[in-house]
């Protein structure tokens, strides 16, 4: 469901693409096997699937440096994924168990790794942007050739925190990448009900912040305009943003029925449109692999989720002393 404008020579190895096709295989499955272990009561509280997303992450992923940071809002697992933090340490904190990110006290929308430089998972809607305008602050501060992937939601993109943060950045030309993952619907409001305007890619026209809107569905597509906004923010020109044009499959969360859009709408997406069908579709136009490889790649993906879930389970619940570590940083 993308009307972004198609970009052209979009072209990757057979590397690549294997590698990005192999990626949000994995946050597919991840995410279809935590809806399970929901539905099953192994999780509890919010828990929000990135299911049709996938080639937002996993495209801007692949252009990052080291030392690039990541952060966003509670819609989060594939984020974390795409950075490569262990899927068993992942799903052991969806499950609340003590082998998670966060000991189990963080849950899906709280964990962090300082290793993976992924800073939340953030439940406050819009609150991830300051944030990682404060870390792009910290960048420049600090004279570090480090970019700040910020992402939030179309809904988000309505919060005031959200237009104050792109005010300092352009004012001070801090290396930021925001990211409007913008899968039209908020949490059940549709875009054309909630924005006057609703080309997203100009929401920092006032600052000065340059924009582009990109089809999110498309991974290379998502890999070619994060390259020139990374590139725009390293070299000191300031903050670029980036209108994602994507799609989620499952409600905004599990509790939600999604009955604001039907039934035709989502299928025809998964048909026509879907993120790792269409990179499966290159794959196969230049004959990088045939059925066996692509049938390999995704038994393997699958034996990978599932040693996660088993060791989630398997996990021990955090012990009631953790609930008064980490409350308090030490001074000093």
């Amino acid at each position: 469901m993308s009307d972004a404008p198609a970009q052209t020579n979009l072209t990757a190895t057979r590397d690549e693409l294997l590698e990005y096709y192999r990626d949000m295989l994995l946050i597919r499955r991840f995410e279809e096997r935590a809806g399970q272990l929901y539905g099953m009561g192994h999780i509890g509280g919010f828990c929000h699937l990135y299911i049709g997303q996938e080639a937002v992450v996993v495209g801007m992923e692949a252009v990052k440096q080291k030392g690039d940071q990541t952060i966003t809002g509670y819609r989060d697992h594939g984020h974390m994924l795409a950075c490569g933090m262990d899927p068993k340490g992942v799903m052991a904190e969806l499950t609340g168990r003590a082998g998670g990110y966060s000991k189990g006290k963080g849950g899906s929308m709280h964990m962090f790794s300082k290793e993976k430089e992924f800073y939340g998972g953030h439940g406050i809607v819009g609150a991830s942007v300051p944030l990682g305008v404060g870390l792009a602050f910290a960048n420049r501060y600090r004279e570090e050739p480090k970019v700040s992937l910020t992402y939030f939601g179309d809904g988000a993109s309505n919060q005031g925190q959200v237009f104050e943060a792109m005010n300092m950045a352009q004012l001070w030309k801090l290396p930021v990448v925001f990211i409007i993952e913008n899968n039209h619907y908020a949490m059940g409001t549709s875009v054309k009900r909630a924005h006057s305007d609703t080309y997203l890619y100009r929401r920092g026209a006032a600052f000065g912040i340059p924009g582009e809107e990109v089809d999110g569905m498309d991974v290379v597509a998502v890999r070619e305009a994060g390259r020139e906004a990374m590139e725009h923010a390293r070299s000191g020109q300031g903050p670029f943003l980036l209108e994602m044009k994507t799609y989620r499959y499952r409600g905004h969360s599990m509790s939600d029925p999604a009955k604001y859009r039907t039934r035709e709408e989502v299928d025809d997406v998964r048909e026509r449109n879907d993120p790792i069908k269409g990179c499966e579709q290159r794959i196969r136009d230049n004959n990088y692999a045939d059925d066996d490889e692509l049938k390999a790649i995704d038994k393997e993906v699958r034996r990978v989720v599932k040693e996660a879930a088993d060791y989630a389970l398997e996990s021990p619940e955090p012990a009631p002393e953790e609930l008064y570590t980490d409350v308090l940083a030490p001074a000093g």
